[in-house]
Formats: C-alpha cells, structure tokens, sequence
C-alpha cells in the first residue's frame, strides 16, 4: 500500500492510475472543493492550504484488486487485508436532547456504525482515523464541542465492546469554520501495534479538567501488511505531561510537538521494525490555527530536511492554546528503507 500525493488537481473526473491496483481512498484537502468524487472513498477538508494556492489530492494506493460499497452512509473500499471508509454525517439530524448535543450524537452514531461496518466485513482493527467538524472550541450544552466529541467517540468504543485504553488508533481531531462531521479511517485484518510517548500522559489517561470523556486515541500505531510495515503518527501538539507549553509562541510550540513526533517515532523504533523510521523519512500534514503564524511554523518545518513533505492546513486545533499540530505517515518495504511518497 502506498500513499500518493498530487497537488493541483482539478474539479473534472478525478484520475485514475495507470498502475496494476486500485485507489483505496484518500483525501482531497483545499478551498473551493468541487462536488465531483471519485469512484474511491474520498474525505473532503475544505480548508486553506498555506503557503499554496493548489488543491491536493492524497491517496491511498494498493497493488491489488479491490471491492467497495456504501453501507449506513459509510463509503468504503476493501483491498486484501485492508478497509478505507469515509462517512460524513450532518448534525442538523441528530437533534439536541437534555443530555446529549447533536454532535455528541452524530459521533456515537457514525463510530458504531464504522464498528458494525469491520465486524461485517471480518476487518475489526482500527489502525488510523481522521475526524474533522466545525466549531471545535465553541461551548455549548456547558461544554466545549471538542470534549462533546470525546464522550459520542468513547461511549461508542464502550457500546462496541471496544477497548478505550491501550490498544488504541491513531487518530487527529481538527476544526474546520463549517461542515459535517466527518471521519476517515484506515482498518485492517491485523491489529496494529499502539505506541505512546514518554514524554506525554497517554491522552486516554488524560485527567477530568479535560473534560468527561479522555481522548480515544494513541499517540501512534505500527501497522504491517505482507511485506510492508507502516508508522501513523497521530496528530502531536506542544504538551508535555498533559499541560500545553509556550502559549503564544507558534515557532515554540511547532519545535515542541517536533519533539514529541521525534519521541513518538523513537518508541517506536523500540518496537523493532525491520528497518528504523526517521524524520525526514515521513510525510507531515501541519495544522496552523492562524496563518499570521505560518511563516515560522514553516521555518521550523523546513531544518526537517528540503525533500520532507509537508501540507500546511489552516484550521482549529483540540484547545484554544494550542497554534499548531502535527500528524505524520511513513512505510517500509520490509527489508528496505523507503517513505510514503
């Protein structure tokens, strides 16, 4: 499987590889989205890309061939030992109730039903999600829509039977200025391994002052098809422990969640895959709440190396205080070195 950026697409019929396999899913990330989708999953991030005036395509690629479907709203593709599914859920139709915000409902019920969808298709191991939806940091229902997210998202786990510590996807949480919720996720027949940071309480573990529900997530997750390992590095912002640090200073606060991503990727070194990931071996998406902030955001993103990927997103992060938060992939071929690009 392999991950295949194109930048500057257009809003005709999206392409279609010329290799032997089949497009998986991906994301398409910029403003002025088209409607047109392509024939695989796609998530939509209507978004302002920074330091780019393209539209970017990603995509998940297998080398064979592929099955999908639509079940419950959920888009899905299916290759070998490997589901790609996007769903997108609009909260206007989960009403509020006493006790429950519309998106506290509208994430419990697109979790289940994710979950219904792997046991249905004997795929049962979440590997990597990305859950996007507006108003991250607004409060309502006396609490912020961030922390009304963790509890659908966790009660769900709970619900399935899934476990809400430990063995756990990679995930991010972002906020856009106005759409669905909408999650994508990366499953597999095989669990993958979670890997968390020394450096951080693990987000699960997170105290009740972040709210009712902790986070559902790992920090990352080493996953492996034949002949191929992965690393999917969960969105990592400037906390230690689990206090934000340099409140106000992005430059600070982007060498920080550096630092995190570097202690994420040297767990999982210890974890012994065949050959050890590095930094300027992944691919980066850097979420940057404002864009006066870019320019040393970026600056800080470049001493990664001048051939490190890097997509710029202009969007809303899990706390107010936070101006910056990194997510990063990478693969190997078992036996070679060699990323995701």
């Amino acid at each position: 499987m392999q991950l295949v950026t194109q930048s500057s697409v257009s809003f005709g019929p999206p392409p279609v590889s010329r290799e032997t396999g089949c497009e998986l899913g991906g994301a398409l990330l910029g403003q002025g989205i088209g409607t047109v989708r392509p024939v695989w999953p796609e998530q939509s991030i209507a978004a302002p890309l920074l330091g780019s005036n393209v539209t970017v395509r990603e995509i998940w690629r297998h080398p064979g061939s592929g099955t999908r479907g639509e079940i419950e709203g959920i888009a899905w593709r299916r290759a070998n030992g490997v589901v790609y599914g996007v769903i997108e859920l609009d909260e206007a139709d989960f009403p509020d109730a006493s006790n429950c915000s519309s998106l506290q409902a509208a994430s419990e019920e697109a979790y289940r039903r994710i979950f219904r969808l792997l046991d249905l298709l004997g795929v049962p191991n979440l590997w990597r999600v990305w859950n996007y939806f507006d108003r991250i940091n607004v409060e309502s229902h006396g609490l912020e829509r961030y922390r009304q997210f963790n509890i659908g998202r966790q009660d769900a786990f709970t619900a399935c039977n899934r476990s809400v510590t430990g063995s756990l996807p990679a995930a991010c949480a972002i906020g856009l200025t106005s759409g669905p919720l909408s999650i994508a996720f990366l499953a597999g027949e095989s669990p993958a391994r979670a890997v968390e940071n020394p450096r951080q309480v693990s987000a699960y573990y997170y105290p009740v002052t972040y709210g009712p529900s902790s986070p559902t997530f790992s920090r990352a997750t080493l996953a492996a098809l034949p002949g191929q390992e992965f690393l999917f590095v969960s969105g990592t912002a400037s906390i230690v422990g689990h206090l934000s640090k340099h409140v106000g200073d992005a430059a600070a606060q982007c060498r920080e969640a550096l630092a995190n991503v570097e202690a994420v990727v040297n767990e999982a070194n210890r974890s012994g895959p065949s050959v050890p990931f590095a930094l300027n071996h992944l691919s980066y998406r850097a979420y940057v709440r404002r864009p006066e902030d870019f320019p040393a955001i970026h600056e800080v993103m470049v001493t990664l190396g001048p051939d490190v990927e890097t997509v710029y997103v202009q969007a809303d992060i899990c706390r107010t205080d936070l101006l910056v938060e990194i997510e990063a992939v990478a693969s190997h071929a078992l036996g070679a070195a060699d990323d995701v690009r």
